[in-house]
């Protein structure tokens, strides 16, 4: 194994003022002060997940005049609960995407009595909690509260944490997800969309008791600074029953944790972002970056195509010393509109960054196989736990280091134990229909929830052998080559509309974003550096397996080997929104 330089903490750089612990944002809060008024309303408005009560405790310490919490302004958790159940299904992870915003949730008569009573007060009103914008639209300081989804689901995990208007802390982990997926973060991102220009200092309260506070002019700045250049998400590590051990020597992982299975690195709707403000670290989700600065990062004809939806994904699916992913299939796109009522589907790839000797991926049904033979085999398997013999309906391919492998929704497939893999897929990331789990029990000891019925629906039975081999497997072409570099198309899958394009290269690479956002993975080379032709941006050097977005605003941007990796054969796969075949 190689050395560690994987940045597990990148950041924008940003000058700006920063306070922090509740001491320092309180005086700041407080030397507003009032001007020639009799009330001075503050408003904090708390993103799903975050730590209301924490906030409360600490804002009375301001003395208000009101203090008022927007839970007693919601309608019960009953009439919520019954509200949303449409939405919620009785799926035990799916549901359906909501239309819902805050006046859903809020009941309109109290709000009525609460906006008469911050009238009528005198003095520092501080209104704190979920959708308390909507409630005064008009506050003399406006604070938001964000948060990251990956700290959310920690801690939906502790049971920490009630979804919007409803008491559900102690429910599993995979129905708090179903709700903030299709409900609660549609609600606090329409109306965080709102307000960008409009906050005037944004909270970071991922750790407890340790909040960090910024201006919204700085906010502004940081990230029209990382809508112009290279930059990485904060990458979230989390362990897996199939999990493996490759990513704790690479990435420089806790050594006493008993595996590493996943890795977000380029899931914007699920990472952090981090701006280093005056050296400290100030963290956000990253979808804020998208949701302000959409064209810049994105491009024109990939907004118009996702509107404000990131629609590539690269995650890190770890089995070296692990086992098997669910054997498993994603949905068509009509199925996934019909049935949850998203926009497109979570197409896929593995690229294989290292494989142990008899690494296998598992992909397409075998030649002739019967499709009610085997969806009933798969439920047998489920009803009476003996094991489901995969090797009999589906093909089991050899994977070794860079190989491609493409899957369409609708293609059967999973990774098998020893792969390093590298998923390429399309953003939407909930919708895997596990049909067969190796007979394991999930982290929590329990089993993990089996999809046969959903994915029944949507297997592509034509997939066979003859044709994953010569559609789905190591279709490289070589499309390009200069002085010291080749260019390769490795995919992917017409059906799919993300194009993969891969380097090797020994010097200079030019790349241009083509007025689209570009992402990419160092797969060969210790240490690269990405820099602008005409000077548009600081060098941005970057390490072997680190993902790193490139926004369309860029433009041209070149790709050279850097340190120790100067003179050597270094290589970049990169992902596209594809326009043209």
């Amino acid at each position: 194994m190689r050395k560690s330089n994987y940045d597990k903490q990148p950041s924008t750089l940003v000058e700006g003022k920063i306070w922090i612990g509740w001491s320092q944002i309180l005086d700041q809060v407080g030397t507003v002060g009032f001007v020639d008024k009799p009330r001075e309303v503050v408003v904090v408005e708390c993103y799903q997940g975050v730590y209301k009560q924490e906030f409360l405790s600490h804002f009375e310490e301001l003395s208000p005049a009101l203090l008022i919490d927007t839970d007693c302004l919601f309608k019960s958790p009953e009439e919520i609960e019954q509200m949303t159940a449409s939405y919620m299904t009785n799926d035990f992870l799916f549901g359906y995407s909501s239309h819902f915003s805050y006046t859903d949730f809020l009941d309109m008569d109290k709000v009525m009595v609460c906006r008469r009573q911050i009238e009528n007060t005198e003095g520092l009103v501080v209104l704190c909690g979920h959708g308390a914008v909507e409630v005064f639209g008009c506050p003399d300081i406006l604070i938001y509260a964000d948060m990251a989804r990956w700290e959310i689901q920690q801690r939906f995990r502790r049971k920490e944490v009630n979804g919007l208007g409803v008491e559900d802390r102690c429910v599993v982990p995979s129905i708090h997800y179903k709700r903030g997926y299709f409900i609660d973060w549609i609600v606090c991102d329409n109306l965080k969309k709102q307000l960008l220009d409009r906050v005037d200092y944004w909270l970071d309260t991922h750790i407890k008791e340790v909040p960090k506070m910024i201006g919204g002019a700085t906010w502004k700045t940081g990230l029209e600074k990382t809508a112009h250049r290279p930059f990485r998400v904060v990458p979230f590590f989390d362990p897996a029953p199939w999990g493996g051990q490759w990513m704790k020597e690479v990435c420089d992982l806790d050594k006493d944790r008993d595996n590493f299975g996943w890795c977000f690195d380029c899931v914007p709707e699920e990472n952090s972002l981090y701006l280093n403000v005056s050296g400290t670290l100030f963290e956000m989700p990253s979808n804020n970056l998208i949701f302000y600065r959409t064209r810049d990062v994105l491009g024109g004809p990939v907004e118009a195509r996702f509107g404000q939806s990131f629609p590539i994904r690269f995650d890190f699916l770890d089995t070296m010393g692990g086992g098997n992913l669910s054997l498993q299939v994603h949905p068509t796109t009509q199925y996934i509109r019909d049935t949850f009522g998203m926009p497109y589907t979570q197409d896929e790839s593995y690229y294989l960054l290292d494989a142990e000797r008899e690494a296998t991926v598992f992909l397409g049904v075998k030649t002739g196989v019967d499709p009610g033979e085997m969806i009933a085999a798969l439920q047998e398997a489920q009803e009476t736990g003996e094991p489901f013999d995969a090797g009999k309906y589906v093909n089991q391919w050899p994977a070794k280091k860079h190989d491609h492998f493409l899957i369409p929704a609708g293609t059967i497939h999973c990774s098998g134990a020893g792969a390093m893999v590298l998923e390429i897929s399309a953003t939407p990331s909930l919708f895997t229909f596990k049909l067969w789990d190796w007979g394991r029990l999930g982290l929590d000891g329990l089993p993990r929830p089996i999809n046969i019925g959903h994915g029944s629906h949507v297997i592509q039975w034509e997939r066979q052998t003859e044709y994953a081999c010569r559609y789905l497997v190591n279709r490289v072409e070589r499309v390009a080559e200069g002085d010291g570099w080749w260019e390769e198309r490795t995919g992917l899958h017409e059906n799919e509309f993300i194009e993969t394009r891969r380097h090797w290269f020994i010097g200079t690479v030019l790349h241009h974003t083509g007025n689209g956002v570009n992402v990419l993975n160092v797969i060969e080379g210790d240490e690269l550096v990405v820099e602008s032709p005409d000077g548009k941006f600081e060098p941005f050097v970057v390490h072997y397996a680190e993902t790193f977005i490139v926004p369309a605003s860029v433009g041209q941007y070149t790709i050279s080997p850097s340190g120790i990796s100067k003179g050597k054969k270094c290589g970049t796969i990169k992902a596209y929104v594809r326009f043209k075949q």
